[in-house]
Formats: structure tokens, C-alpha cells, sequence
């Protein structure tokens, strides 16, 4: 805090939490804070977390199958948008955003509209897998989330932003084939680079509602390549949107 001339003050404001809690923080070193105070606390102080709680970092450390999974969460909505800014931004390869709507991304990422089109611009390929807004499974998927904001306002809401974008060159978008929306609307695979957020559709809920898994790419055929080998195959069978 002193090296960073952060306050406990100004840490509890960007942390989201009282003073008096940083106070117990610094005064306890056995204290360990939840995974994402101590996210936020190591952002704001420029530094990484196992130098401040190396502990719960070690505790965290996977061995197995699942040391591809780097954090989960109940909710997407959880999900801090820094991730998926800092996910975006760190891409310069692969974006693949095969959400069955998609819509949110120009909420959740800051100027993501700039973004996408330099992250095209500087060669990186920029994909938009998308549900039908007249497709049989659309219809049925709205009867059942029952929402103001329907699914097909939702894609067609993608659509209207990516229209604004022009001829971006490296930016493409399909609709998924009708023999894999059923696949695609209840899981949506959003791939940068190495990395991936994954959220499986929970019965009636919307996405934001659904769970997510934050992956890492380690081993050949482990958790990040199944996911990965799953939106390409609904890309592959998709249909191109200006068609």
C-alpha cells in the first residue's frame, strides 16, 4: 500500500469494502480475504496476489484435470467486466464469441465496438456465432425464459451493432445451423486465444443467471479443447449471416 500510495481508505473504496475490514486485513495476516477482494485489492496495488496472500494462492494450485479451470462462478453476471475487457484486449490471435445472442458484450466491455474492430485491424480473426432470430428453437427458447427482452430482440440487437462496425475486414458472423441450435442455446463458448469463459444454460434462465467456468488452455484434449472443438464444429455447419 505504501509502495502503490494507496490508503486503506482508498483500497476499501476499490475494493467494495469498509475501511475497517482493510484494517483487520492488515492487522491479521491469517485473515484471507474472498477471491474476489483479493482480485480487486491486487489490481488496485499493481502487484500480484500471491505476493500479498500467497497462501490462499498455494491452496488453490490444481494438479489434475482440472488445473485448466481457473475460477468459477454461480453467475455469469459475476463475472467482473474487467475479465472479460482484459480477456478481450489480451487476444491477438482467436475471438470467438459463440454466445446464442451475444448482446451483452456491448454492455459489459467498455468501447467494445473500437475494440473488435482494431483487434480485426491488427489481424487478430474476430467471429460471431449466432442463434436464429426466426429459427423454431428461438421461439420455443423465448416461450421458455418468458423475458421482456426477448431472445430474437436480444440477437437482433447483435446484429444492428455489427452492422454499425461496416466492412470490418476480420470480423465474421453466421447463424447456426437449425440441427445445432438446440446444442448452441444451452451452452455458449466464448474463446480468447488460450483462454475461454464457458457458460452451460441452466433450464429457464437467461445467461447472465447461468453459471460460467473461466478456462486456460494446458493439455491437449483437456477441459479448454473440448469446449473449443465444440464451437468450431457449430461454426463449421453454420450459415453466414449475409446470406
Amino acid at each position: 500500500m505504501h509502495d502503490a500510495g494507496v490508503s486503506a481508505g482508498e483500497l476499501a473504496y476499490r475494493v467494495g469494502v469498509s475501511p475497517k475490514q482493510v484494517q483487520r486485513w492488515l492487522a491479521d495476516a491469517r485473515l484471507t480475504p474472498h477471491a474476489r477482494n483479493r482480485a480487486d485489492a491486487a489490481r488496485a496495488l499493481g502487484v500480484d496476489e500471491d505476493m500479498i496472500w500467497p497462501k490462499a494462492v498455494q491452496d488453490r494450485v490444481k494438479l489434475g484435470g482440472d488445473r485448466e479451470i481457473l475460477r468459477t462462478y454461480p453467475y455469469r453476471s459475476a463475472c467482473p467486466s474487467t475479465v472479460w475487457a482484459d480477456l478481450t484486449v489480451g487476444a491477438e490471435r482467436e475471438l470467438l464469441f459463440a454466445g446464442y445472442t451475444n448482446y451483452f458484450l456491448w454492455t459489459q466491455i467498455p468501447a467494445f465496438a473500437g475494440l473488435i474492430r482494431r483487434k480485426a485491424e491488427s489481424g487478430c480473426r474476430v467471429r460471431f456465432l449466432l442463434g436464429d432470430p426466426a429459427g423454431e428453437v428461438t421461439r420455443q427458447r423465448e416461450v421458455i425464459e418468458d423475458v421482456p427482452l426477448s431472445v430474437s430482440t436480444r440477437i437482433r440487437i447483435t446484429l444492428d451493432e455489427l452492422a454499425k462496425l461496416g466492412p470490418a475486414e476480420g470480423v465474421e458472423a453466421r447463424f447456426s445451423a437449425a440441427e445445432d441450435a438446440v446444442n448452441h442455446v444451452s451452452l455458449s463458448v466464448f474463446r480468447f486465444d488460450e483462454q475461454a469463459l464457458v457458460t452451460p444454460h441452466l433450464a429457464r434462465l437467461v445467461g447472465h443467471d447461468s453459471p460460467l467456468l473461466h478456462l486456460r488452455r494446458h493439455d491437449d484434449d483437456g477441459m479448454f479443447d473440448r469446449f473449443a472443438e465444440h464451437a468450431e464444429e457449430l461454426w463449421e455447419r453454420a450459415v453466414p449471416v449475409s446470406s
